[in-house]
Formats: structure tokens, C-alpha cells, sequence
């Protein structure tokens, strides 16, 4: 687990090859893995593989969000906020459980924010994607992730880049 995660990295570029069902089918069973508070599962995924809506969703932020139009394929993660009061992190654990294992079976990926994000002056990215995928209005959107074959390579995390002066035993600043 800890070299997945030292070589998990931010993908921004893929190549332009789909991603197999099989390998769709794990990062779905990832996402239906992923714990949540008191068991209460707010988390719902949508799965993104039409391009002309991955072209929608590249616009959902001002900044940060086109390169998911050469993704092949996109996974949304959103929640219902009234079956659970920590939606924010139950979405964020399977957002992040979905890149780990993403990695795992040899694909990129990145974290798009769309939560507290905004597509343009009037309207929020949350909107915008509920406007593209038609999601309901009780429904809240955390994440978009980007998946799918690099098309750039970024170095591991080493040992000695671990900021381990944020880490303290016993009381903070002991």
C-alpha cells in the first residue's frame, strides 16, 4: 500500500485509450467499498464515459477542470446530505479510494473539486454540474475524478520529502 501511494500522483494527461470494463467495474466495487459513518452510505457515483459530456464537465470550474475532456472517463461522486450530517467526508474517502485504486490497476487520475467551486461569476460548479447530468436538487456534489491511462510520468514521493515536522507524539508540539 505505501508504494501505491508514494507513486499515486496527479494526472492531468491521458492517453486516448478507454478504460476497460473490468477495470471500471473495480473502481466502481472501490467506490461501493469505501466506509462510512454509522453505515449510513449518503454517497452515490456517477459513471462518465460519453466524451460530449466529459466536455461539459471540462468547463465546470474557472480554473482547474478542461483536461477532463481527454480523460476517458470521468467518475462523480455526490451525496445526499440529509442521510448523513459528514457527507463531505464520506464523498472525500471514496473520492480518495478511487485514486488509490486507480493507481493500483496501473491508471491515472486526479481530484476535480466541485464542492465550495465556481464555474463562472453567477453560478457554482455544483450547479453547473447538476444542470449537465441532471442530478437532483437535494443532491450534493463533492468531486469529479479524472481517470484514466497516463500520458505524462511524475516522480514518486520519496522517503525524504515526508514532512514528518507535522507529526507529534503524545501533545502537539511535543
Amino acid at each position: 500500500m505505501l508504494e501505491i501511494l508514494k507513486k499515486r500522483r496527479s494526472i492531468r494527461k491521458f492517453k486516448e485509450v478507454s478504460v476497460e470494463k473490468e477495470k471500471i467495474e473495480a473502481l466502481i466495487q472501490a467506490a461501493l467499498l469505501s466506509p462510512t459513518s454509522r453505515n449510513l452510505y449518503p454517497w452515490e457515483f456517477i459513471i462518465v464515459t460519453d466524451k460530449s459530456l466529459l466536455q461539459k464537465l471540462a468547463l465546470s470550474k474557472e480554473h482547474g477542470s478542461t483536461f477532463l475532456k481527454d480523460a476517458p472517463l470521468g467518475i462523480v461522486v455526490l451525496a445526499d446530505p440529509d442521510k448523513s450530517d459528514v457527507w463531505i467526508e464520506d464523498t472525500s474517502i471514496a473520492s480518495i479510494l478511487i485514486q488509490v485504486t486507480a493507481e493500483s490497476l496501473g491508471l491515472g487520475s486526479c481530484w476535480i473539486q466541485i464542492r465550495q467551486r465556481q464555474h463562472n461569476e453567477s453560478q457554482t460548479s455544483e450547479e453547473y454540474v447538476r444542470e449537465v447530468l441532471n442530478i437532483p436538487q437535494n443532491m450534493k456534489i463533492e468531486s469529479i475524478i479524472a481517470v484514466g491511462y497516463p500520458d505524462e510520468q511524475r516522480p514518486a514521493h520519496t522517503e525524504e520529502e515526508l514532512l514528518y515536522n507535522k507529526v507529534y507524539i503524545n501533545q502537539y508540539g511535543g
